[in-house]
C-alpha cells in the first residue's frame, strides 16, 4: 500500500509540474510553435497548482504530517527535474531537425 501512495504522488506531481511548464511562455513556443491564449494558460497553472495539492494531500494522508511533508518534497523534486529533463530532451531532438 505504501507504494501505491509514492507511485500516485509522484505520478500527480510529475502531472503538475508538467502542467505549470506548459503555462509557461517558452515551453508553450517549443511544443506548440505558439503561445497559448490567455484563458488556456490560466486554466493550465490552476490545473498545476491544484494537482500539486492534491499530491501533498495524498503524500500527508498516507504518512501524516511529519513524513508526507519529507516524501512530498522529494516527489516534487523528482517531478520537477523529470519535467525539466523532457524539455530540454523535446527542444534538443528539435534543433537537430
Amino acid at each position: 500500500m505504501m507504494l501505491l501512495n509514492h507511485a500516485a504522488t509522484a505520478a500527480v506531481s510529475l502531472l503538475a509540474f508538467a502542467l505549470l511548464a506548459l503555462a509557461m511562455g517558452r515551453p508553450q513556443q517549443t511544443l506548440f510553435g505558439r503561445e497559448l491564449a490567455a484563458g488556456r494558460t490560466r486554466a493550465l497553472r490552476i490545473g498545476g497548482w491544484a494537482a500539486l495539492v492534491a499530491s501533498l494531500a495524498i503524500a500527508v494522508k498516507a504518512q501524516g504530517w511529519a513524513l508526507g511533508l519529507v516524501a512530498w518534497c522529494g516527489h516534487i523534486g523528482l517531478g520537477a527535474g523529470l519535467v525539466i529533463l523532457a524539455l530540454i530532451a523535446w527542444d534538443r531532438r528539435q534543433a537537430r531537425r
